[in-house]
């Protein structure tokens, strides 16, 4: 099933990208150009911040993107406010908790002593807040690799398993603050990168080749967010999130 939040795909493509394309496997390859492409100055502007924030996030998402699609660096609140996005079985936060996701993990992963004990529950905040409509798993590595880097480590991503590690994610998303992903990730724990080699470790990363889905699969939709079947999954999802509740 196509993945067609704005009802348009015939007439404009996949997610109204810039080239009108509706092929997926092209649509995968100029993702990742742009994605190598807008790399290096990510880091770079990531560098220059005094400490990231919600709207670095965003940043980073245009840089990186901003070549395929219009909406690059608009949020969900922006571009789906209405619906409700999931991915198999994984449900992602409502419109107006992604925020809030998102700046739980960056206020914790700003914190060198909970980043380096925790890397695992801080990535799964920012899987859990899925910013955009596509893009996220790439994006956030990104900002997960600067908060590892000033935190005094590096996760060594090449060496990691895409299977392996998305099943762990999924399993974190599932059971937040678990430890799951800490687990996962612990092995591949290395001496920090700097900024200049960042990029480099980032695109040896399984999956973001351009051959496979970029890392971030496909979404779908599953409703409107005002149906009482999809306010009672979000409801049940946030029952697992008691930070985002005390929000």
């Amino acid at each position: 099933m196509t993945f067609d939040p704005f009802g348009d795909f015939k007439t404009r493509g996949y997610l109204r990208n810039l080239a009108n394309e509706s092929d997926r496997g092209i649509i995968r390859r100029l993702e990742h150009s742009s994605f190598t492409t807008g790399l290096g100055q990510a880091f770079a502007e990531l560098a220059e911040a005094r400490a990231i924030s919600y709207e670095h996030v965003l940043r980073t998402h245009k840089t990186l993107f901003e070549a395929v699609y219009p909406w690059a660096g608009q949020d969900r609140t922006q571009t789906a406010p209405d619906i409700a996005v999931v991915k198999g079985n994984v449900f992602f936060a409502h419109p107006a908790d992604i925020r809030t996701a998102v700046d739980i993990a960056l206020r914790d992963g700003c914190n060198g002593e909970f980043m380096t004990a925790k890397p695992g529950e801080v990535m799964g905040y920012l899987a859990y807040g899925h910013p955009f409509l596509d893009g996220n798993g790439r994006t956030i590595m990104v900002i997960h690799s600067v908060l590892a880097q000033r935190a005094g480590f590096s996760i060594d991503w090449a060496s990691t398993d895409k299977t392996d590690y998305l099943a762990a994610l999924t399993k974190e998303l599932d059971a937040p603050g678990k430890g799951i992903l800490d687990e996962y990730l612990q092995p591949f724990i290395r001496d920090p990168i700097d900024y200049e080699g960042l990029a480099a470790a980032v695109v040896l990363a399984p999956g973001l080749d351009g051959n496979a889905d970029g890392g971030d699969g496909l979404n779908r939709v599953l409703g409107k967010n005002s149906e009482p079947a999809v306010q009672a999954q979000y409801e049940a999802v946030v029952a697992k999130r008691k930070r985002i509740k005390d929000k």
